[in-house]
């Protein structure tokens, strides 16, 4: 007999206070996570033909929100607290501050790509990560223009669709085609990222840039892009696809190698050939600023 609503409920937030790892717990923290998302993936559908009267304010050069962002962030939690009421709710217009180190975190951006969103562009998204005691247990990212949903529980591989996904098998650089993302909000590092951008573009079958990390880092879960990296972001923005791209079968790291925390920061993810050649190439490359 399959568990109830309330028992799964009861089964993760055991699994919040103490039972970290407990599969039934990252299951159901999954089909929270899965259910939020495509709750507020429908809003921001129904609202996307009102792009040109939405109420819309900058909160940085190039960095916008929108009464949507707003509305599908509100229902998220609105969701998520209503199910799980003792965790710590984290994301990106409303609650942006570090999580706690114990218990279970949800990792919140309620529109990745509020920009391409904004110009009928479809790559944009829903993302919400599961943490428990800091360790990512769960992650959807559902494209909302495509309706494409990928999901991911730590020790039970990734899906696109339902469907089981791998990262790519494609080892050799010169027919890798590899994502990555602009440091906009940092143009502190942009010559840096330049110069990677340059080395990398020479090396490789080509470079794409959509808008949007979370739909980026599903994209190498799902062996469309061979890796991704980015030099600065929220972990908003990379928690979900991070734990795509981990039970997908590649690898996801800072841009020097090292794990990934619920923090500002950069971001190198790939099958696990492209992943150490991309990490290779962007460590041997002498510093532009400092």
């Amino acid at each position: 007999m399959q568990p109830t609503s309330a028992e799964k409920t009861g089964q993760a937030e055991r699994a919040s206070g103490g039972a970290s790892g407990a599969e039934s717990g990252d299951a159901a923290l999954l089909d929270a996570i899965t259910g939020a998302a495509a709750a507020a993936a429908r809003g921001i559908a129904a609202r996307s033909g009102q792009r040109a009267h939405l109420d819309v304010r900058a909160k940085a050069a190039s960095d916008f929100v929108s009464e949507v962002d707003i509305e599908a962030e509100t229902l998220i939690r609105t969701l998520l607290a209503a199910r799980f009421p003792g965790a710590h709710l984290m994301g990106e217009e409303l609650a942006p501050g570090a999580p706690p180190a114990r218990g279970l975190t949800f990792v919140i951006d309620p529109l990745d790509g509020t920009t391409n969103f904004l110009h009928g562009y479809p790559e944009y998204a829903v993302s919400i990560a599961a943490a428990v005691d800091g360790e990512l247990a769960a992650g959807v990212v559902h494209n909302v223009a495509t309706g494409e949903v990928f999901t991911a529980r730590r020790g039970a591989g990734a899906f696109r669709n339902g469907e089981p996904m791998s990262v790519s098998a494609v080892d050799d650089p010169q027919r890798a085609l590899i994502g990555t993302g602009f440091p906009f909000r940092a143009v502190d590092v942009l010559a840096d990222y330049v110069h990677q951008f340059h080395a990398v573009a020479r090396a490789t079958a080509g470079i794409r840039r959509a808008g949007s990390a979370a739909l980026d880092l599903a994209d190498v879960a799902c062996g469309r892009f061979d890796a991704f990296w980015e030099p600065l972001l929220s972990p908003w923005d990379f928690a979900a696809g991070a734990l795509l791209v981990r039970e997908a079968g590649g690898i996801a790291t800072d841009l020097a190698g090292g794990p990934i925390a619920l923090a500002r920061g950069s971001i190198l993810a790939g099958n696990p050939a492209l992943h150490r050649w991309l990490l290779d190439l962007l460590s041997s490359l002498p510093r532009q600023t400092r």
